[in-house]
């Protein structure tokens, strides 16, 4: 935690400075900092989404070989709905990257 701390006081201190064109820079890493760990949490809370919703696919055909067809279409819907989210965090990290609206 400290290290992160250390880190984000560094960069504020480029933040502050009276060039312009350094706190363009500073924003410009922020950006990707941010851009970085967002697409990390959406891959990994999309991964275990995916997880959850195989596991009980599985479990439901387990159960009942039956419904084994109804349940596999569930689930790809289910899956194209968990991946539509990671999707949009690609967008908005792809927007703060290359279009971002904060640079002057």
């Amino acid at each position: 935690m400290k290290k992160i701390l250390v880190l984000m006081v560094a960069l504020a201190t480029a933040a502050f400075a009276a060039d312009a064109e350094v706190a363009n820079q500073t924003l410009k890493a922020y950006s990707m900092i941010a851009a970085g760990v967002g697409l990390g949490l959406a891959a990994l809370g999309g991964a275990i989404g995916m997880g959850h919703t195989a596991a009980a696919t599985i479990a439901g055909t387990a159960r009942n070989p039956g419904l084994g067809g109804k349940l596999m279409t569930t689930m790809f819907i289910a899956l194209a709905m968990i991946e539509a989210q990671v999707i949009y965090t690609l967008v908005i990290a792809l927007i703060a990257l290359y279009a971002n609206p904060y640079l002057g």
